[in-house]
């Protein structure tokens, strides 16, 4: 029996016994079939550099490496240098674009498949349309070169910068034109980044829907899919009713993900989530389902991981990141608990307990005598000796 003791808010301790029955979830056969599934993946800081408040990001490279190869196994693909990287959030464009590099090689070797954000996160101070422009063909050249099908994020630059929907047409319009294979456009909204407050020209979300649907359809033959991350399934199904024929729906709803791949009658999303990054050999499990057709069994094994994906993205969303890669600490996937822009202290020590608890109750830990003994040390820094 392996017991640990975990905080509640307010300081209480209380005893949780861990599941020791053994791990459930080898890597699948194949990948799956059904659904296209990328994974955004989040990077292991070196936890003996700096990595503080805006100091420059250094990482564990074979770390941040052989996670990817721990998603590529379970069948997943890689979102690369996206928002779970920390992306405009601690990762910086030239770490941003060595990561791409490096990725890109390891997919090769292995067959995995990989798709890389492109953005504009190497721009200081204000900018016009045509820089804002300009920023996203220099980093599509990167993602050209490494042979990666380019993401395009949003850009805070030109959210800072336009004044109304033309303005997204004219600078998306002369990105889409440049390039080299179809693109997946994401919408990241405000709870993620509350600097894309208003994103396609309008805060009205049935608006900005609107001007977002006409770019698309004006460029349907360049884009492969869009990745939407606003959090409202509704939506999001209303939204892919709408795409052209043969442009996909990439959900990132980290809170209904197994209703929206299941679908309806009328379709279904793909997804491109940062939950993947954390529930990967469950997810793989269940995906296998839907591949038989067992879509009830997808849907209750996926919904098992919802309330740990409810909890890792609980208000501030966008620290996210800290639970997952709390998570890959106890998991065994990296050594230190550490991340850059010491992102690593953005959530509670009782935030954390509940992660530990959860994950434990999902069926996440490999080694609960490793998950107890590294949480023991985290909690020890709490001044708790267990």
């Amino acid at each position: 029996m392996t017991e640990v003791l975990l905080p509640k808010p307010g300081g209480a301790l209380h005893r949780h016994t861990l599941d020791t029955r053994g791990w459930r979830w080898p890597p699948p056969a194949r990948p799956a079939t059904s659904r296209q599934v990328l994974a955004a993946a989040h990077v292991v800081a070196c936890p003996f550099a700096d990595n503080t408040p805006g100091a420059p990001p250094e990482l564990d490279w074979d770390s941040t490496l052989a996670y990817r190869h721990h998603l590529w196994r379970h069948g997943l693909g890689v979102a690369e240098a996206m928002d779970t990287a920390q992306r405009g959030m601690g990762l910086d464009w030239p770490r941003a674009a060595e990561l791409i590099r490096r990725s890109a090689k390891e997919a090769r070797a292995c067959g995995g498949r990989i798709a890389a954000g492109i953005g504009t996160d190497h721009l200081t101070g204000p900018a016009t349309l045509d820089q804002v422009a300009q920023a996203y063909l220099t980093q599509l050249e990167v993602a050209a070169e490494a042979e990666v099908q380019p993401i395009l994020m949003c850009s805070r630059a030109l959210a800072a910068t336009a004044r109304g929907p033309e303005d997204y047409h004219r600078v998306y319009d002369r990105v889409l034109s440049a390039a080299d294979r179809p693109v997946i456009l994401h919408w990241l909204g405000p709870a993620f980044d509350p600097a894309l407050t208003g994103y396609w020209g309008s805060e009205d979300v049935a608006e900005a829907t609107g001007h977002f649907l006409d770019l698309i359809h004006a460029h349907a033959s360049t884009v492969d899919g869009i990745k939407v991350s606003l959090l409202d399934a509704g939506h999001e199904i209303d939204l892919r009713r709408r795409l052209p024929d043969g442009v996909r729906c990439y959900t990132g709803d980290d809170y209904h993900y197994p209703e929206l791949i299941a679908g309806d009658e009328h379709g279904h999303s793909d997804a491109l989530l940062g939950i993947l990054d954390g529930i990967a050999p469950i997810a793989a499990a269940a995906l296998s389902q839907l591949d038989t057709g067992d879509t009830a069994g997808f849907r209750a094994q996926l919904a098992t991981t919802v309330p740990l994906s409810s909890h890792l993205f609980a208000t501030p969303t966008y620290h996210y990141k800290t639970g997952l890669t709390f998570l890959a600490w106890l998991t065994g996937h990296q050594s230190a608990f550490a991340m850059v822009n010491g992102a690593q202290s953005a959530r509670s020590l009782a935030h954390l307990a509940e992660v530990l608890r959860l994950a434990d109750q999902t069926g996440l830990l490999p080694d609960p005598d490793l998950a107890a003994h590294r949480w023991r040390l985290l909690l020890a820094t709490a001044g708790v000796e267990s």
